[in-house]
Parts: C-alpha cells; sequence; structure tokens
C-alpha cells in the first residue's frame, strides 16, 4: 500500500483575491508625496533664486539665464516630486491577481496618474486660495487708502510730473488738486494700459496740458514727454505680457512631465512589488 502523500498549502501558488482597478489609499499616500516634495523643492528654488538675484548687475546673473534657469528647475521638480509620488503608488498598490501582466501595467500606470491628477488640483485650490487671501487684502487695504499715489500707472505718473531742468515755474497747486490731479492720470492711464488701446487725442492732449502746467515745461517738450511715457509703459507691459507667457509654457512643459514621471514609475513600482510579492527573506 502506497504511503500517502501530504501536501501543504504554498503561499505564493495560494489565489488570490482580484482587487479593485483604482486604489485610493496608495493613491492619496502618492499624491500627499508629491505635494509635500513640490513644496520643499520649491522653497529650495526660492532660496537659490534670491541667492544668484542681485541690484548690482555685476553680480547679479542675466534675465534671460535667470528665466531659462527657473524654467528648467521646474522641470527637475517635476520630474523629482512626481517621479517619487507614483512610485510609491505602485509600491503600496496591492498584488493583482487573475489578470494579464499587460492590463496589471496598464492599471498601476493609470495609478500613477491619476495620483499626479489628485496632487495637482489639490495643490491648485490651496495656491488659487492663497491668491484669492492676498487679493482679498490688496482690495481691503487699497479701499481704506484713498492715496492718490497709489496704482499701477503710478510710477508712469510720477514720470510725467517730474520737475524739468531749465523750465519755467510750474502752476502751484492744492495738495487736494493735485492728488485729484494724479487720481485723474492715474485713472487715464491704467485703463489705457488694462485694455492695451492707446490714449485718444483728447485724452492726450489733457495729459500733455497738464504735464506741462505741473511742470513748467513748454507744450512740445510736454508732448514729447507724454510719447515717451506712453512708449515706455508699452515696453514695460509687453516684456511683462512674454515673461508670462515663457512662465506658462515653462509650467505646461513641467505638467506634461509630471504626469510622464509619475505614470511611468507607478508602473516601475508596481512591476518591483510583484517580483517582491510572496518572497520571504531571513534576517
Amino acid at each position: 500500500m502506497d504511503a500517502a502523500v501530504r501536501t501543504e498549502p504554498s503561499a505564493i501558488s495560494a489565489p488570490l483575491v482580484s482587487l479593485p482597478g483604482v486604489s485610493w489609499a496608495a493613491i492619496a499616500a502618492g499624491a500627499s508625496v508629491m505635494m509635500a516634495m513640490t513644496l520643499l523643492l520649491l522653497a529650495l528654488g526660492v532660496g537659490l533664486g534670491m541667492s544668484v538675484v542681485s541690484p548690482w548687475a555685476v553680480s547679479s546673473v542675466a534675465p534671460t539665464t535667470f528665466k531659462v534657469g527657473t524654467g528648467i528647475y521646474f522641470l527637475v521638480i517635476a520630474m523629482i516630486a512626481s517621479g517619487l509620488g507614483g512610485h510609491l503608488t505602485g509600491r503600496l498598490r496591492r498584488r493583482y491577481s487573475d489578470i494579464h501582466d499587460n492590463e496589471v501595467y496598464f492599471r498601476d500606470t493609470a495609478n500613477g496618474f491619476v495620483a499626479w491628477a489628485l496632487a495637482t488640483i489639490v495643490g491648485a485650490a490651496f495656491l488659487a486660495s492663497a491668491a484669492n487671501g492676498i487679493v482679498g487684502s490688496a482690495v481691503v487695504a487699497s479701499a481704506t487708502n484713498s492715496d492718490a499715489n497709489n496704482g499701477p500707472a503710478a510710477i508712469y505718473v510720477d514720470r510725467l510730473l517730474r520737475p524739468a531742468a531749465n523750465a519755467g515755474a510750474p502752476t502751484s497747486t492744492s495738495t487736494r488738486d493735485e492728488a485729484q490731479m494724479r487720481g485723474d492720470l492715474n485713472h487715464l492711464l491704467t485703463s489705457a494700459l488694462r485694455d492695451k488701446r492707446d490714449l485718444s487725442a483728447g485724452d492726450r492732449t489733457y495729459v500733455a496740458d497738464t504735464v506741462a502746467r505741473q511742470t513748467g515745461m513748454g507744450a512740445p517738450d510736454a508732448q514729447k514727454r507724454v510719447d515717451d511715457v506712453l512708449a515706455q509703459a508699452k515696453s514695460d507691459l509687453d516684456a511683462a505680457r512674454k515673461a508670462t507667457l515663457q512662465l506658462a509654457l515653462w509650467l505646461t512643459a513641467s505638467l506634461f512631465l509630471g504626469a510622464f514621471a509619475a505614470s511611468i514609475a507607478a508602473a516601475e513600482g508596481g512591476a518591483i512589488r510583484d517580483r517582491n510579492w510572496g518572497v520571504r527573506t531571513t534576517a
């Protein structure tokens, strides 16, 4: 009579319970790591940026170099933060059962992508909240401060009314009248710059007459100053527009890179998870 063969179940060959395709616990953990690493690297970037920017031209980097360096650093932040968070998302996800390897790869990649999306949405919400708080404080401050010297076009009003050398005596005005006059100029320039349009002929004549009266300049010189200041304002506005455009492009590129890094890292983390699943080591 043959001896009975006794077999014991193997932990590795035991059937596994199929799990949902989306693991929100792993996704939340990965997204949290992405946001924390992004904040840490941004703080480091601010410190590095302040260390290379100086008001003295001889000891500061060129503006173009600084902008390109900032954009490249955005890409580095996206790659490091998203890669680390995506890897953790894949490693923390439970192993799948009775699913083809291609489907496992897709699900791990999708979990990493969802973790990146969650981190992006939550991070944008926090940034929007902070921006709203800053804007709200600015609105309250402007509502409680009626000084006409404050405003987006105040610097150009100051340039218009700057005393000129070898000019005649300016017309004396009271403090209240001067504040009203500055407020009118600030409003005209702000409206024109905001709407990206030139001053009308009547507004331009009014500004030139005001400059001539307040500085003692002749009409031709006052008109020339108005033209120069408006040209400088347009140049500054165009430079700000280009800087904003470049920043938006760099941010878009960093978002694409972050999504790619999180997805690939999650898939690689899932592959390591599957290789280590059920393998026991002895200390």
